[in-house]
């Protein structure tokens, strides 16, 4: 499976993106050996082939998720921009 000059021209305008003459030379070359690539990929016989969900094995391993106040109220309020008394005040969002 080949592209031509003009079907890669397309597939740039589509995209957004510009290439002078050589770099579309290089574009195309490097689109082809993908096409190419592809093609190798489809012709494998996968008919026994069960389907992979899981790169690995593994369990995803994580900490146990615990609660807990890394700020003191009072910390956070001295470094707030603005407040009042023992509150954050922010800017009105509902009418």
């Amino acid at each position: 499976m080949s592209t031509n000059i003009e079907t890669l021209r397309q597939l740039a305008h589509l995209a957004r993106l510009e290439f002078d003459e050589t770099k579309e030379q290089e574009m195309l070359k490097d689109l082809n050996n993908i096409l190419d690539w592809v093609d190798q990929l489809r012709q494998l016989d996968t008919q026994n082939v069960e389907p992979l969900i899981h790169i690995s094995e593994e369990l995803n391993v994580m900490r146990e998720d615990v609660a807990q106040n890394t700020v003191r109220h009072e910390d956070a309020l001295r470094l707030a921009p603005c407040k009042d008394s023992d509150y954050f005040r922010v800017p009105k969002v509902l009418e």
